[in-house]
């Protein structure tokens, strides 16, 4: 098994705001290699689609091409919101109405095989502090790391650089980016978010108390 590269880091990308800017972020000095799950949520080909736009903006060659890592939901979830689309969290639902059991698991799991096999010893998750899913703790992620590391027979460690901070400061400090880009929404179409999904609520609110100017695409408004 061939010793870690210390350079690179695996970063999970989905295509929204916070994994977009860890990847613009990271890239700054080191060598990123996307990952993205396809598990078959019903609003995966938006979030492709943004992940390939925003890298293409970027123009980094720090930043290499995207690795689609495939799971299918379905088995697993069954008739859940996030696989039928239907009943999807609107604005004003709490935050654990979005959680999805098991996705971190899945996503980090497929994440340390694949670095394993291509000597990557970091993977990096963009999980704010203001997220409250037991699989998004940072004691899961060094549970979960020490675990890997055994199982894979490779050094592997799970960094969340933003874990202590909240979407309104990541926004100040990385206005500069082209975050329109980006799709952090669960019924997107064409790139344009809903307005009315708990994600897209999440997301203007966000923008507004960071006083940032917000250039995202919405079908309807406050």
């Amino acid at each position: 098994m061939p010793s870690p590269d210390h350079d690179a880091v695996a970063v999970l990308a989905s295509g929204g705001l916070d994994s977009a800017v860890l990847m613009a972020d990271l890239a700054a000095a080191r060598s990123v290699f996307p990952l993205y799950l396809c598990a078959g949520l019903s609003w995966e080909q938006e979030e492709r689609t943004a992940l390939a736009r925003f890298i293409a903006a970027l123009g980094d060659p720090n930043i290499h091409a995207v690795t689609e890592l495939a799971v299918p939901a379905a088995p697993l979830l069954g008739e859940h919101w996030s696989v039928t689309g239907q009943g999807l969290p609107a604005a004003g639902t709490p935050d654990s109405a979005v959680f999805i059991p098991g996705r971190n698991v899945i996503l980090i799991g497929l994440a340390a095989v694949w670095c394993s096999t291509h000597a990557v010893g970091q993977i990096a998750i963009g999980s704010l502090g203001s997220n409250p899913f037991p699989d998004a703790s940072i004691e899961f992620f060094d549970d979960y790391a020490a675990v890997l590391s055994r199982g894979l027979d490779h050094p592997i460690q799970i960094i969340a650089p933003y874990r202590n901070e909240h979407k309104e400061a990541i926004l100040k400090r990385f206005q500069h980016l082209p975050l329109e880009l980006t799709v952090t929404c669960m019924r997107a179409s064409d790139g344009v978010h809903c307005g009315n999904c708990n994600k897209c609520e999440e997301r203007r609110q966000a923008f507004q108390r960071a006083g940032v100017t917000d250039r995202t695409r919405y079908q309807t408004r406050e």
